[in-house]
């Protein structure tokens, strides 16, 4: 997807760590991503407002670049640093069961409806004053808290695992892995 495709409300991503992983965000306009992380350094500023301030959060063309309340989790971000040289990907809502099931990549498309962009971008907004909870890899990740922006979902399992999709794929993953293991032993 090229920038100037983007439209308020979309919920985006891009790959990290070799595609070893991606990053969720809502895009809110103007070249603003609200997105959800962990904090990157827990000798923050402890006043009511706070820039992040590790070196890869240095924006020059932003000053509002990397804001985030103290414990909340969320960011706003300009959508360079976002990406952070990655590609840009647009998460599909509403798409078939089959086409969900054909999907190879977790974490990329959900069958559900996207609700109306003003409420996705309200929500994003809420959640950046306000917090989404503690971030967990498995439990309340950046995908979790794009989904809930935009359907106002939030899935849950029994055992409080896997419950976005690409979440779900590297635990799927380690599982096979662990089994596969097991039998060559045998």
């Amino acid at each position: 997807m090229e920038k100037e495709e983007l439209k308020p409300g979309d919920h985006i991503y891009t790959y990290r760590a070799v595609f070893a992983y991606s990053h969720h965000g809502i895009f809110v306009g103007g070249s603003k991503v609200v997105h959800f992380r962990p904090e990157h350094n827990p000798m923050e500023s402890s006043s009511s407002l706070s820039i992040s301030s590790s070196s890869d959060d240095i924006c020059s063309i932003f000053p509002d670049c990397g804001f985030r309340q103290p414990d909340s989790g969320g960011v706003i971000s300009c959508l360079d640093c976002f990406l952070k040289n990655g590609s840009l990907y647009c998460f599909e809502y509403g798409v078939s069961p089959p086409v969900f099931l054909t999907k190879v990549r977790g974490g990329t498309c959900t069958t559900a409806q996207s609700d109306p962009i003003d409420l996705v971008i309200h929500r994003a907004m809420y959640l950046l004053q306000n917090g989404f909870g503690n971030y967990d890899i498995f439990k309340n990740n950046c995908e979790d808290f794009a989904l809930y922006c935009k359907t106002g979902l939030l899935i849950m399992d029994k055992l409080g695992v896997g419950r976005s999709g690409q979440a779900s794929l590297q635990l799927l993953v380690l599982l096979w892995l662990q089994f596969s293991l097991l039998l060559s032993n045998y």
